[in-house]
């Protein structure tokens, strides 16, 4: 199979899911936002569990890529503020089609077990990820630190999404460095500030 093709309607279908839901996740969409004659999803992903497995993969690509982007921003505390902050500017921005997308999953997954189960590995991730650049920045990095640097990070995403001006305020959404500073600053021990 074509391999350019291929990720041609992954991204289609990413983006298909992203602003049509899990309904509008056909492979009549996938085709024509890929600009493909009709069929040929479904020649490359001949059911729709194939399709949403092939959204997954790409999300997760996708993620990594970013991620692996940001990972130069630095040594220390001020260097892993700029990558959390650079994580959630690409949610509201550039990755917000991933994003979305991602979030449709793991509500199609809570009606098929072998999706939340594809993507259990990928949010698990995150926590051990995050305990690792805790500790590359030189900062405290046990479980619980982790956690909560994590769960307010996949916190913050829904409020990023919608975008609502009042509500990123109240959440010091509405500028990222000071989010990320700050939420940095809460997860670190008193001695430690």
């Amino acid at each position: 199979m074509n391999q350019d093709r291929r990720d041609r309607l992954r991204d289609a279908a990413v983006a298909v899911l992203a602003e049509s839901g899990g309904r509008g996740l056909t492979h009549r969409a996938v085709d024509a936002a890929a600009d493909v004659p009709t069929g040929t999803a479904k020649n490359y992903f001949p059911t729709r569990d194939a399709l949403l497995r092939a959204v997954a993969e790409r999300c997760l690509e996708q993620y990594r890529a970013l991620a692996a982007s940001l990972a130069g921003a630095g040594p220390g505390p001020d260097g892993l503020a700029a990558l959390l902050a650079g994580l959630l500017r690409d949610v509201a921005g550039p990755g917000r089609p991933r994003v979305l997308a991602y979030l449709e999953l793991q509500t199609e997954g809570t009606r098929r077990p072998w999706l939340a189960a594809l993507l259990d590995p990928i949010a698990a991730a995150d926590f051990a990820a995050h305990a690792h650049l805790l500790r590359a920045a030189g900062l405290p990095a046990g479980a619980e630190r982790a956690r909560a640097l994590t769960l307010a990070l996949h916190g913050a995403i829904p409020h990023l999404l919608a975008g609502a001006p009042a509500t990123l305020a109240a959440a010091g959404l509405d500028d990222l460095d000071r989010f990320a500073r700050g939420l940095l600053a809460a997860v670190r021990p008193e001695g430690d500030r």
